[in-house]
């Protein structure tokens, strides 16, 4: 197998670039190979091996690691508080450089959207993150707003002014005559795109959009309670905006994996115990590991317990979102009829079987 190359050789950088060279350095390349642009043979290989590169180089953690050994994930992988989500949309930067080009145009008549979209995620955290709150590092690719025009998408000495073509709408009426008359037709202002604004000295960066690709991380905080289903938002760490206009947000869906020993129903967590014939005649306590780190949690078993029975101990399940009440762990009772018993213990149980019966009698 032929071994890969150097991902800093593959852009084209030194290896003590900044993150800014190195962003330059991968939209200049990823522009002249994308399967949109370059039709060539081996071009869309290019292209996968410089937005591997890039997704390597453009993380903190992963560039790291490379330099010091020779692996992105390093010698034990990430692991911890660090979520990597740079493929979650499917293809990474590929399908991220597929809106970018598109550029968000407009078809038909309609005015072009500048406001960037939502991005949605779905991260996956333990029940045990879930009862104390977490806080969860993500990496990911988006459409961030560019850094060398700060979104304006003008470069240095330009300026932006209203389209002259469609006065600033976006569209263009054109006027037809047929053999039913007049007839008119809204489309896409040709000149501004549907933006109804035109850059006479658009940035290099990111074509005059005020984005581009690039790797963003965020910190999402995971509140204490949180079901799954439920969803955590970030303002603004969705997708840029066009020159400038409101960014859209992450939305992280969380999904809580499930427990080894706890069932989750609302606020209250269901587990078994077990115990033996004697326990549940006589009454006893089962002590377990809570959902809090280092918290145990005392089942008091009532004598004359029955099989099946549940029993409760308040205030040891999951809290309440937003606030300090928890709910219960509830147990549910396993009584297991020994099958060690020696001859002394059997005969003891006899005996006492006996007076029983003498006693019902009466």
């Amino acid at each position: 197998m032929e071994p890969k190359r150097d991902y800093y050789e593959v852009l084209g950088v030194d290896r003590d670039a900044d993150a800014r060279t190195i962003k330059r350095a991968f939209l200049k390349k990823a522009r002249k190979l994308h399967p949109d642009v370059n039709q060539e043979a081996g071009a869309e290989e290019q292209f996968k091996e410089v937005n591997e590169a890039y997704s390597v180089l453009s993380d903190e953690r992963k560039r790291a690691n490379y330099d010091r050994y020779g692996d992105a994930e390093g010698p034990g992988g990430f692991g911890g508080d660090y979520v990597d989500m740079s493929d979650i949309f499917g293809g990474g930067f590929s399908d991220i450089f597929d809106s970018f080009f598109g550029g968000g145009r407009a078809s038909g008549g309609a005015q072009q959207r500048t406001r960037g979209r939502d991005m949605g995620i779905s991260l996956r955290i333990t029940l045990e993150e879930a009862a104390a709150g977490c806080k969860k590092t993500i990496s990911y690719d988006r459409l961030a707003p560019c850094d060398d025009c700060n979104g304006t998408g003008v470069a240095e000495g330009g300026r932006e002014t209203t389209c002259t073509r469609c006065n600033g709408t976006g569209r263009v009426v054109e006027v037809q005559r047929t053999i039913f008359g007049q007839m008119q037709s809204q489309s896409t202002c040709p000149a501004c795109g549907g933006v109804g604004k035109v850059v006479d000295k658009p940035c290099e960066t990111c074509d005059g959009q005020g984005r581009a690709p690039d790797r963003e991380t965020v910190e999402l905080e995971i509140p204490a309670g949180i079901h799954s289903g439920q969803t955590v938002r970030v303002a603004g760490k969705g997708e840029a905006g066009i020159r400038g206009d409101r960014s859209g947000d992450l939305v992280a869906r969380v999904d809580i994996a499930a427990h080894e020993r706890y069932e989750r129903q609302g606020d209250d967590l269901f587990c078994q115990i077990e115990i033996d014939a004697f326990e549940a005649m006589l009454g006893t306590t089962v002590t377990i590991d809570g959902i809090m780190e280092g918290e145990t949690v005392d089942i008091v078993v009532p004598a004359g317990c029955q099989y099946g029975q549940q029993v409760r101990a308040e205030g040891k399940g999951m809290p309440r979102m937003g606030t300090s009440v928890r709910g219960s762990v509830i147990a549910l009772v396993d009584v297991r009829v020994p099958d060690d018993l020696s001859d002394a213990e059997r005969a003891a149980i006899s005996k006492l079987k006996r007076e029983r019966e003498v006693r019902k009698r009466g």
